[in-house]
């Protein structure tokens, strides 16, 4: 079966990631475009975005271009040089205090899918609750974890500290493979299949046709071949 999350067995340098994180917050951060999927203050502010615009925090279509925040960031900028496959979105998301992300689910973040999404946690607190697939992770400040979103995972910050973590959405090629097979991902086995039921299925599937994109046109596939 197919894990939902992996812990890799290397890390980042926490000082330096903070460090980098200090000048990030000089900028505006917008707030997180989906509203109606939690409760609080959650902001983001992108690396890499299809605009090139460190405000454009949106998923497109498309390719992606590093904004200028990432070019004053040297060692965000190593971290993913290190990662030798195409690299779509990455992002700053912060979730402060009191705040709550609803369960919810990403389609397109599973590696089985041929696509993946990196958590690097940079700030964080005893009181961050992180909820996938109803298994409770401890994210530690430095780690590296792949997350398969397309289960449905949640997120409460009880703490009294904002949660951060630099997030990465990669696209799937034979150096990943090699790492993740390193890691004990077992990437033979086929995607899992569509658990929603059909009302749900259909309801994101109409969400899908609105935004009329390759992507989205690619998931409808996928969903209906479920």
């Amino acid at each position: 079966m197919l894990p939902s999350h992996l812990k890799f067995n290397f890390s980042y340098d926490r000082q330096q990631l903070q460090q980098e994180l200090n000048n990030c917050l000089q900028q505006e951060w917008p707030m997180h475009f989906n509203t109606k999927d939690f409760n609080g203050d959650w902001r983001s502010i992108s690396l890499r975005s299809a605009s090139g615009l460190s405000n454009d925090i949106y998923a497109h279509s498309g390719s992606y271009q590093d904004t200028p925040l990432l070019k004053s960031c040297p060692y965000f900028s190593n971290i993913l040089e290190s990662w030798q496959c195409e690299k779509e979105a990455v992002r700053l998301l912060a979730l402060a205090p009191g705040s709550i992300i609803k369960p919810h689910r990403d389609l397109g973040c599973s590696y089985s899918e041929g696509s993946f999404r990196i958590h690097i946690p940079i700030v964080t607190n005893p009181g961050v609750h992180f909820i996938i697939n109803e298994q409770q992770l401890h994210l530690q400040e430095g780690e590296c974890w792949y997350l398969d979103f397309n289960e449905t995972h949640s997120i409460i910050n009880e703490g009294n500290e904002t949660r951060v973590h630099l997030i990465i959405d990669g696209i799937r090629n034979a150096w990943t493979d090699e790492l993740f097979k390193m890691q004990g991902y077992p990437i033979d086995l086929p995607p899992k299949g569509s658990s929603f039921d059909e009302e749900t299925k259909l309801k994101i599937i109409a969400e899908l046709e609105l935004m009329d994109t390759d992507t989205a046109r690619t998931l409808i596939l996928q969903m209906r071949n479920n």
